[in-house]
């Protein structure tokens, strides 16, 4: 089934995309939900006139993304957390830490756009990746150090 994302959703593509899914998966959760219409005909003529008409600010947009990765480029985190004798934390460390690191530094970076690729439970150095926009993404390496 070939659905019209109307925002982005992980894993699956953004905004304006067209994708193809499961017709359960989009029948019982993505239209429903208010997150994709039918890509019917006239719905992707509509589509690719609103996207003629967005381009420039698109554009706009794909900038401030870049400024702000080009701003975090360089940048090293330490977290502290509660850690036992032989290295293990009590609990993990999480997208939320790493934003209050970073809003600490001055990034003003929302948690939502903040991925770790494995889960952290022990000391050590881990990498973060934050993506701005669908083409603009930054690495942000971060050291778990104990309390």
């Amino acid at each position: 089934m070939k659905l019209i994302l109307k925002e982005d959703i992980a894993n699956l593509g953004y905004k304006d995309d067209v994708v193809e899914v499961k017709s359960g998966y989009g029948r019982n959760y993505l239209i429903p939900q208010g997150k994709a219409v039918i890509a019917s005909e006239s719905a992707l003529k509509v589509l690719a006139e609103n996207q003629r008409q967005r381009a420039h600010k698109l554009a706009k947009i794909k900038a401030d993304a870049e400024a702000a990765a080009e701003a975090l480029k360089d940048v090293e985190l330490t977290i502290g957390a509660k850690a036992s004798a032989n290295g293990t934390i009590f609990g993990s460390v999480n997208n939320i830490q790493i934003a209050e690191a970073l809003e600490k530094l001055g990034h003003n970076v929302d948690r939502k756009i903040i991925f770790i690729k494995d889960s952290v439970k022990e000391l050590g150095k881990y990498k973060a990746v934050v993506k701005f926009h669908k083409e603009v993404s930054v690495e942000i390496p971060f050291e778990v150090v104990a309390e």
